[in-house]
């Protein structure tokens, strides 16, 4: 999905919305390789972000693969307004709803490439019987709904059994939370393919500093 063996996906929940084009422009000139999109609904996590109306607005302004977050219950109605508001990749939470096969069809039904995610108290077995319908596996290294929180450092080990139950097919190992050049390469090390970075990037929103950030990241990363 992308010419780096990292990929490096900011997140836009970090970014200045007041100006959210140019700051989207500014993380695909920066180098990034996906834009994370966070969508919460104030009611799986206790915070309200975005909709399909925002991912559409920001489709036209980057080529990078928009990968869209749904922290949301139930994401199901929502799926086919996500699907052809642009999104590439439509990850939705193992703990989000009771019927997550269905929901994994219902995403590739619609084209689009399908992850889970999995909150810091979820086992990785939760999805071993719904490996095969995965292109992504998100851990989550912060409990989902803000910004700004520290890492948390079991999703090392949780991504290192995610690897372990990938075996040998072609599916993404992404991580989101805290994540920076202080644990990239732990998580670069034990399996992640692709790193979520929202303060880490988008702090201070000086677009002059996100291309050194997202290198730093990677630098990190590729130095395991």
């Amino acid at each position: 999905m992308s010419s780096h063996p990292i990929k490096i996906a900011p997140s836009i929940l970090s970014a200045d919305f007041s100006r959210l084009g140019d700051e989207v422009r500014a993380i695909d000139q920066a180098g990034c390789d996906w834009v994370h999109v966070d969508v919460m609904d104030g009611h799986f996590v206790p915070n309200i972000s975005i909709g399909p109306l925002i991912v559409e607005a920001i489709r036209p302004v980057t080529g990078k693969l928009l990968d869209v977050h749904l922290m949301i219950a139930p994401a199901d109605p929502y799926l086919e307004a996500f699907a052809k508001a642009g999104a590439d990749i439509i990850t939705i939470h193992a703990e989000a709803g009771p019927h997550l096969d269905r929901s994994l069809q219902a995403i590739k039904a619609l084209g689009k490439k399908a992850g889970v995610a999995l909150n810091p108290a979820t086992p990785v077995s939760t999805i071993q019987h719904v490996i095969d319908k995965l292109d992504l596996i998100l851990i989550m290294s912060v409990n989902p709904g803000f910004g700004g929180q520290a890492f948390i450092p079991e999703a090392i080990a949780k991504v290192e059994q995610a690897r372990a139950l990938i075996g040998g097919r072609t599916i993404e190992i992404e991580v989101d939370g805290g994540v920076d050049p202080s644990n990239a390469g732990a998580l670069a090390k034990a399996g992640a393919t692709a790193l979520v970075a929202g303060s880490a990037v988008y702090k201070g929103n000086d677009a002059a500093t996100y291309a050194p950030r997202i290198k730093a990241i990677r630098d990190a990363a590729m130095a395991r």
